[in-house]
């Protein structure tokens, strides 16, 4: 039976907790970045935000629906970047990338706003999660 132990880099493993906690920080900065859009338009501003579903109906846009759907593609997206940490040497650019795809796939979203007013203020969820999403996760990425 070998015995051997294999040595680890410890910098290499200092850097871990540091990340994840980096990395926990940006999905709750940006789902904290949408909550505030969504404070900011919705009471304060009056923005009736609806979007229209299947069947013609309107679905009014909760801060839970917000919340949850911030915290959802943070974590996706967090895992799409430790994927690919994994997998190639070229993690950070591709992730960008993914990340620049995400974004311009996800507005087309807001053309279901009920309304100029609600159709802007879903675009602006848009543009917040990833104006903290993208530079801060992409930060954590290894060189």
């Amino acid at each position: 039976m070998d015995t051997t132990i294999t040595p680890t880099d410890p910098a290499r493993t200092a850097a871990r907790p540091a990340r994840r906690r980096d990395r926990a920080l940006a999905v709750l900065a940006a789902t904290a970045a949408t909550l505030a859009v969504w404070a900011t338009a919705v009471p304060v501003a009056g923005v009736d935000l609806a979007v229209r579903g299947g069947a013609g109906t309107e679905q009014s846009v909760t801060p839970a629906a917000v919340g949850v759907s911030t915290l959802l593609a943070g974590l996706a997206g967090w895992a799409l970047l430790a994927l690919l940490e994994r997998f190639t040497a070229r993690a950070r650019a591709v992730w960008t990338g993914a990340a620049g795809l995400v974004l311009l796939l996800s507005l087309l979203g807001p053309a279901a706003g009920v309304g100029t007013a609600a159709t802007v203020t879903l675009v602006a969820l848009h543009l917040a999660a990833a104006a903290v999403l993208v530079p801060l996760l992409r930060r954590t990425a290894r060189p």
